[in-house]
């Protein structure tokens, strides 16, 4: 279809899971696309996959929680593609699960400085690239702890609900300049940051919270953030889409 020709996009966490999924995907409609993550084998695989389908795509290893790094990244796209107009902020944690009262405050720290503070950079720097192509799309991944709680994991729903309200300023910010920004929810899915941290049972229970009778698969993701990535979703900004199997209707 090649819904995004011509475009250029920056994938964060784009080393595995739903990062993989959406830059494959967008790689396919046609957009260059710079895959970043602190995991150099992963990213580089993401770019074989993208290549072995005739797609455009370079790594760059960079941190979220270090704001140089997201300046570098997005300072990379240009240089490499000639533009931003794209970006999709997905890397994340799970941190440590503990009760707030036993929850170490390296913990809380790495949690918010990767889930939060990483969108926030990525915004700071994507934003103004993108008013200098004359508008884009940026779709952050929240999650749907960014809308309900769940004991255990204080500092990564704190952060995911943090990304929501980030998305809405934004939004309000860049809306009428043309960068639409918004983000999505996804509810539990099959990665292997979910399937390395979880056992059977675990899992099971999991399989079990969702209406739909299943965990999501990270293609499904992908299809959602591409639609808000692209013009086809015009008229959504600021906005938070839930992918949840049904999750958050119980």
């Amino acid at each position: 279809m090649g819904i995004l020709k011509g475009k250029v996009a920056l994938v964060t966490g784009g080393g595995s899971g739903i990062g993989r999924a959406v830059a494959v995907t967008y790689a396919k409609e046609g957009a260059k696309v710079l895959v970043t993550d602190i995991d150099v084998e992963g990213g580089e695989e993401t770019v074989k996959i993208i290549e072995k389908n005739d797609g455009i795509a370079s790594f760059f290893k960079a941190d979220v929680s270090k704001p140089e790094e997201c300046k570098a990244s997005v300072e990379k796209a240009v240089s490499e593609f000639g533009g931003l107009h794209i970006a999709c902020n997905n890397a994340g944690i799970g941190g440590e699960a503990a009760l707030i009262g036993d929850t170490g405050i390296e913990n809380w720290q790495k949690v918010i400085s990767i889930n939060l503070s990483g969108v926030f950079y990525g915004l700071k720097y994507q934003i103004p690239e993108m008013l200098k192509a004359g508008g884009g799309a940026i779709v952050n991944i929240a999650s749907i702890l960014g809308k309900v709680g769940t004991p255990q994991s204080a500092p990564y729903v704190a952060a995911k609900h943090g990304v929501i309200g980030l998305t809405q300023n934004a939004g309000l910010e860049y809306g009428a300049k043309g960068i639409r920004v918004n983000a999505v929810g996804p509810g539990y899915i099959k990665t292997p940051l979910l399937e390395e941290n979880l056992n059977a049972e675990q899992m099971k229970q999991l399989t079990a919270a969702h209406p739909i009778g299943r965990m999501g698969e990270a293609e499904e993701v992908a299809e959602m953030v591409l639609w808000l990535s692209s013009d086809k979703s015009s008229f959504a900004l600021g906005t938070y889409y839930a992918l949840d199997g049904g999750y958050l209707a119980q």
